[in-house]
């Protein structure tokens, strides 16, 4: 299989990849929202920085891409062929990471969620889940 990009618009592309109000962030956002809940964002303060904060819960919830984090879906379990090694150290080092920013959260105390990409497939499930993490 060929590469789809040269590796000048590769780079141009990945440069184009945001860390913050993603796509599925924003749809989280909108259910909690919809389901009547404040938050805050991405708090500097907190280990990890959680997309969303609702400090009166204890509530951090990371919103998380499946390829970026690992996820064991079918696109998280996909891996470029090319630089196959630096992704997977990549993706490795990111959940290291993720699981790091957890803990410390957990023993200050918070409750720690993740919403992965693929859950906005179920946008009913979803909201059924944020809502229980509201009650």
């Amino acid at each position: 299989m060929t590469d789809v990009f040269d590796p000048v618009k590769r780079s141009a592309v990945m440069r184009r990849v945001k860390g913050r109000d993603t796509g599925p962030e924003m749809t989280v956002r909108r259910l909690l929202t919809a389901l009547g809940a404040r938050y805050r964002l991405h708090r500097k303060d907190l280990p990890g920085k959680p997309d969303i904060v609702m400090p009166g819960r204890r509530l951090a919830i990371f919103v998380h891409g499946c390829f970026w984090h690992g996820h064991d879906c079918a696109r998280g379990a996909r891996v470029p062929q090319q630089n196959r090694d630096y992704w997977l150290g990549k993706i490795g080092r990111n959940r290291e990471r993720d699981l790091a920013s957890r803990a410390a959260l957990e023993t200050a105390g918070w409750r720690v969620e993740v919403v992965w990409e693929c859950e906005l497939k179920d946008e009913a499930g979803l909201r059924d889940r944020l809502a229980g993490m509201l009650a």
